[in-house]
C-alpha cells in the first residue's frame, strides 16, 4: 500500500546546510500535515471503517511522526530558541517562551493518552475508545495549532533577529547530526522504518 506520506523527504532527515530555523519551520509544516492526518483517521474510525489497512496505515505514521519528529523538533526549540530569550530584556517574550515551554509539557501528556490508542489502530486492534481518542485528538490538535502559531508570529522572529546566519547554519547542522545519529541507532536497533 502507498504511504501517504506528502514529501519525499522524510521529516527525520535534515539537510546539514539548512538555517536551524528553516528546519524548525519544515517541521512545523510536517507537524500540520500530521495533525490533518490524526484528524482524517478520527473521522474515519467514527464512520465505522474501524481499524481498517487505511486507518492502520495513518495510525503508524502518525505515531511514528510524534513519537520521534515531534519529539526532536521540541527538543530543538528547547536547546537553540528558547534559552536567548529567557534572558533577554523582554518580559513580555520570557512569559511567552515559558507558555511555550509549558505547552511542550501538556503536548507530551496529552500525547502520552493518545499514543496507546493509536498504537492500537495501528496493530488492528478494536480496543481503543473511540470517543477518548476524539476528544483527546481534538485537544491535541487545537493546543498545537495554537503553540505553532505563537511560535511562528512571535518567538521565532526574536529568535532570528538575535542570531547571526552562520550560527543559525551551526544550529541546522548540529539539529542535522543529532537526528542522523537517532535515526542510526533506531534503524540499528530494528524500531525505524526505512
Amino acid at each position: 500500500m502507498p504511504s501517504t506520506r506528502h514529501s519525499s523527504t522524510s521529516a527525520h532527515e535534515v539537510p546539514a546546510s539548512l538555517d536551524g530555523f528553516d528546519v524548525l519551520d519544515l517541521c512545523h509544516r510536517h507537524t500540520l500535515f500530521a495533525l490533518g492526518k490524526l484528524a482524517a483517521l478520527v473521522a474515519r474510525l467514527k464512520d465505522s471503517r474501524g481499524s481498517d489497512p487505511v486507518a492502520r496505515v495513518l495510525a503508524a505514521e502518525i505515531v511514528l511522526f510524534f513519537s520521534t519528529t515531534a519529539r526532536e523538533h521540541h527538543e530543538d526549540e528547547e536547546r537553540h530558541v528558547f534559552p536567548s530569550l529567557l534572558s533577554g530584556a523582554d518580559p513580555a517574550i520570557a512569559q511567552a517562551v515559558l507558555r511555550l515551554q509549558q505547552d511542550h509539557h501538556w503536548l507530551h501528556i496529552d500525547w502520552m493518552e493518545l499514543s496507546p490508542q493509536l498504537e492500537a489502530v495501528a496493530a488492528g486492534q478494536t480496543g481503543y475508545d473511540i470517543a477518548a481518542l476524539a476528544e483527546g485528538a481534538q485537544v491535541f490538535i487545537a493546543l498545537s495549532h495554537d503553540h505553532i502559531a505563537l511560535e511562528e508570529s512571535c518567538i521565532y522572529p526574536q529568535a532570528r533577529a538575535r542570531l547571526r546566519a552562520g550560527d543559525r547554519r551551526e544550529m541546522g547542522r548540529e539539529m542535522s547530526a543529532r537526528r542522523r545519529a537517532r535515526l542510526a541507532a533506531r534503524r540499528a536497533g530494528g524500531t525505524a522504518q526505512p
